[in-house]
């Protein structure tokens, strides 16, 4: 397979597989109540074999996606800052006492900008929540400005 290369660029680790150079790093797996991201060895692309591999559902039922960070185009952002990160990593609580095996942290827009603290909670986030928690709901709210 393909090796993607993301040296020099901040990724959003909450993409959809219709952004631009989006890129597989999780599969979400555990239950709807309990989601956990088990984390690839290396990203792979969104290609139209993968999106069709998962239909009917979609992509980010499935799978955690990267791709480069928006800045100002993203509701979360705030001018300087991911406020979704922020937010992640002040309400949600951990899920790992260890650092998950991320195959994108160097470049993670929520490692850079909350450290530790994103990563431990980093595997329950899933990017379409059909029954979200109260608090998940609160702090999506909260992020979106």
């Amino acid at each position: 397979m393909e090796e993607i290369a993301t040296q020099k660029t901040t990724l959003c680790p909450s993409a959809r597989a219709e952004s631009v150079n989006s890129m597989v790093f999780g599969v979400v797996s555990g239950t709807i109540a309990e989601p956990r991201v088990a984390y690839l060895k290396q990203p792979q692309p969104i290609t139209d074999e993968l999106i069709a591999k998962v239909s009917p559902v979609t992509p980010t039922e499935v799978f955690r996606m990267a791709t480069p960070c928006a800045h100002q185009a993203c509701l979360h952002f705030d001018g300087k800052d991911c406020r979704l990160a922020k937010q992640i990593a002040e309400k949600l609580p951990a899920v790992t006492e260890e650092l998950p095996p991320c195959s994108i942290r160097r470049d993670c827009r929520w490692w850079k900008q909350e450290g530790k603290a994103a990563c431990m909670r980093c595997p329950q986030v899933v990017t379409d929540i059909y029954n979200p928690s109260e608090l998940a709901v609160t702090v999506a709210k909260l992020a979106a400005g």
